[in-house]
């Protein structure tokens, strides 16, 4: 048989409260106990009758518990102010958080060209000179990386050129140099140094082939 839904209200007849509250009572007493037990828990529970009577539990001492209780509240209610003031200072924190990431929303499409409608001239000129800072900044990185790659490309013409060297002496079985072969490597270096010359203003290059001991030949690189 289904139990119905009991209603949350004051049980009019006398007898039936009575039963009740004795059922629950004990109830409530046993889950405190058992609440104590697994869980380790310090647990007090008191219960007044509608008559007067007393039922009370503590797992720890009655006394020891409400003493322990009054202590804590005490302690909450001397840090309260404390902590009032840091909830305080964590809202205005986040408030000007929230007016920094405004500002900086306004700036990012002042730079963007939007929102520009009620700028004064004043403020024109100043997002003109972030702009060309930025310009700068990013016409010195890019070349900077130019650079890095001219460079990178110098070591590996030198080492193309002293294998492509090497190679020709040990067809030719001696020390004599193939000067077709030469010429044709010079060439190849110049035309090199013209296609770098397009990109950058100033560029290092090798200018020049020229025999050292040993008829080892040696890229001299001239900024």
């Amino acid at each position: 048989m289904v139990r119905g839904k009991i209603q949350m209200k004051q049980i009019e007849n006398a007898t039936n409260r009575q039963v009740t509250f004795s059922k629950r009572r004990n109830g409530l007493l046993k889950k405190a106990y058992e609440l104590s037990v697994l869980c380790d828990a310090e647990v007090a529970a008191i219960i007044f009758s509608q008559k007067g009577r007393l039922y009370e539990f503590s797992s720890s001492g009655m006394q020891k518990t409400i003493e322990r209780y009054h202590k804590y509240i005490k302690e909450v209610q001397t840090d309260k102010p404390e902590m009032e003031r840091h909830t305080q200072q964590l809202k205005l924190e986040a408030a000007n958080m929230v007016r920094k990431i405004e500002l900086l929303e306004v700036s990012r499409r002042k730079l963007l060209g939007q929102g520009l409608g009620s700028c004064s001239i004043e403020e024109l000129q100043e997002v003109q000179s972030q702009l060309e800072r930025s310009l700068r900044n990013i016409k010195a990185r890019k070349g900077h990386l130019f650079k890095e790659q001219i460079e990178q490309l110098k070591a590996k013409l030198i080492l193309i050129v002293h294998r492509e060297h090497f190679r020709l002496v040990g067809s030719n079985g001696s020390h004599q140099f193939n000067r077709k072969k030469l010429q044709l490597i010079t060439t190849r270096v110049q035309r090199w140094r013209q296609n770098c010359s397009l990109g950058c203003q100033k560029t290092a290059a090798p200018s020049r082939l020229v025999f050292g001991h040993g008829n080892v030949i040696r890229a001299h690189l001239i900024n």
